[in-house]
């Protein structure tokens, strides 16, 4: 009688891993939780892709709601996603900045040339639309793997404080946007232009 427990553990130790396994085959890996949510963004110092010597940091963020997106040419859903973008932008006015890394180019050793990837991007912006206001360029990638970047396309909603709301990995669709990304992008602008309506009414008062 008394060895009927121990004969269990393996049952039990197999069903916890059958268990497991089964979440793992239906769980949707862009609904993990991110490790940025609900932080800042975290600091950085980065160019202009295309105009090196302006300089970008979090705080350029700050006042406008966003969507970062990370991307590179090297990056077919990219391309597939891009026409969407351009559209959110053109259509919705959504402000979408992209963080742009290259997996040819190696700054030390200078395999790639920025003049050649910036030709490249010209070149892919010019076949698939420019949804991004403006592009910066994680030259070492240290900024995507501070995000947790994992490949591209990736997504962070970031709000008008400069606070990562969501992080969205894969590409963005028309379902996508819809359902998931728009909602909360629309209402983190009406909550943007209340706080700022809300500032003049005070200023008038006072």
């Amino acid at each position: 009688m008394k060895k009927a427990p121990l004969v269990a553990i393996p049952l039990v130790l197999f069903l916890l891993l059958v268990v497991f396994l089964f979440k793992g085959l239906f769980s949707d890996p862009r609904e993990l939780d991110s490790q940025v949510k609900d932080k800042t963004l975290p600091s950085f110092s980065l160019p202009d892709l295309m105009k090196p010597d302006i300089t970008y940091t979090p705080d350029d963020f700050k006042g406008k709601v966003t969507i970062l997106n990370v991307w590179g040419v090297w990056c077919v859903t990219c391309a597939v996603e891009m026409p969407f973008l351009t559209e959110l932008k053109n259509e919705e006015n959504v402000h979408i900045v992209g963080l742009y890394f290259d997996q040819d180019l190696d700054p030390d050793f200078g395999t790639k040339t920025l003049t050649r990837v910036q030709q490249e991007v010209i070149e892919m912006l010019g076949r698939y639309g420019n949804p991004y206001a403006f592009n910066i360029f994680d030259v070492y990638r240290d900024t995507s793997l501070d995000l947790g970047v994992t490949g591209a396309p990736e997504h962070f909603v970031i709000d008008a404080d400069g606070i990562i709301r969501m992080h969205h990995i894969g590409d963005i669709n028309e379902r996508v946007w819809n359902n998931k990304i728009g909602p909360l992008y629309k209402a983190l602008v009406a909550e943007a232009m209340s706080g700022e309506v809300n500032q003049i009414s005070t200023k008038g008062t006072m």
